[in-house]
């Protein structure tokens, strides 16, 4: 008997396939839908069944510690949305590892380990390294709130260290990686002795993450200043917040317009504290006007939560007529 999430992968990629590959007027697939936080909870709220499940893990989780990777992939559904931070146990400030030391190679065990655990899941799964990367709140931005330069933070080093994770995820020829890297000046796999398990695209999707617009909104830290290339991305994703200021719109415009070739998605969405119905409504708009949008995860479900629909009625109204049937 085929596993169900490899059914669900062979399903869900077709999709996806047809609607990256085809114009607005051409549209034949719905985008994923998804969430963060308690997606029965949500589902209540929404009606929304969330096929995409977002989870945000400290560096070293699910290897040197906390619920092995493997087992926290399957509990996470059917489609797993797993975001990797450089902070030793999220949503700690400590930082475990810096992107110079990724580059160099100083986290291959932990990337070793992601490597094998997709492979195990044997299913759709997307990989968001180091998301909001040009947001000076993650320790892996390279600079300070003030604009101030990080030492071992360069955007260069952030390219290079973004890579290397794609690189080791999805896996293959040992030779074919270790040549790859040299070809960026890293260093070979520390710890690998022969071919890792292949994790092609489009099962595995990694995506590369910023925000439409620096925090500090200077030039070297714009989210461009990131990008590693069209190699080491499959998909492009945008983190979008309405805070009771203009949402940034233009900026997810612009960032979509960027990458042509690339899948689009929002792996974090939401309302910030406030009740706003047409940024939903908006959100359903920019999803039908921009046919490579894939998937959109809303950002969160836990009561309390400043983003929690719970407490939006307007919103929640509005989820359930323009979202939950996008999916």
């Amino acid at each position: 008997m085929t596993p169900r999430p490899l059914l669900l992968a062979v399903a869900v990629i077709a999709s996806l396939t047809l609607a990256s590959s085809g114009g607005a007027s051409s549209r034949s697939a719905r985008p994923l839908l998804g969430i963060r936080g308690d997606s029965p909870r949500f589902q209540g709220l929404t009606a929304q069944d969330s096929t995409v499940i977002h989870q945000i893990v400290g560096w070293g989780q699910g290897d040197s510690w906390g619920t092995p990777l493997a087992s926290l992939l399957r509990q996470m559904g059917e489609v797993p949305l797993l975001a990797l931070n450089t902070t030793a146990k999220w949503p700690s400030r400590a930082e475990a590892i810096t992107p110079a030391q990724i580059a160099a190679g100083a986290g291959d065990g932990y990337l070793l380990a992601i490597n094998r655990a997709i492979n195990a899941f044997g299913g759709m799964l997307y990989l968001r390294p180091f998301g909001e990367m040009n947001g000076h709140w993650n320790k892996y931005c390279a600079f300070t709130r003030t604009g101030r330069a990080k030492p071992g933070h360069s955007t260069a080093l952030f390219r290079q260290a973004f890579a290397r994770v794609y690189l080791v995820a999805h896996g293959g020829s040992l030779a074919g990686i270790d040549a790859a890297l040299a070809a960026r000046k890293m260093p070979p796999v520390r710890g690998a002795q022969s071919d890792l398990p292949a994790n092609p695209f489009p099962t595995l999707r990694v995506i590369w993450n910023p925000q439409g617009f620096g925090a500090p909104d200077i030039r070297g830290n714009s989210a461009q200043a990131y990008y590693p290339g069209d190699a080491f991305v499959d998909v492009v994703g945008d983190d979008l917040y309405d805070i009771g200021t203009k949402a940034e719109w233009p900026a997810a415009d612009a960032l979509y317009k960027a990458h042509p070739t690339k899948p689009f998605a929002f792996p974090e969405w939401g309302l910030w504290g406030i009740d706003d119905p047409a940024f939903i409504r908006k959100m359903r708009d920019f999803v039908k006007t921009h046919p490579r949008t894939e998937m959109l995860a809303y950002f969160d479900s836990k009561p309390g939560s400043i983003f929690d629909l719970a407490s939006k009625p307007l919103s929640t109204a509005a989820y359930r007529a323009a979202i939950t049937p996008l999916g």
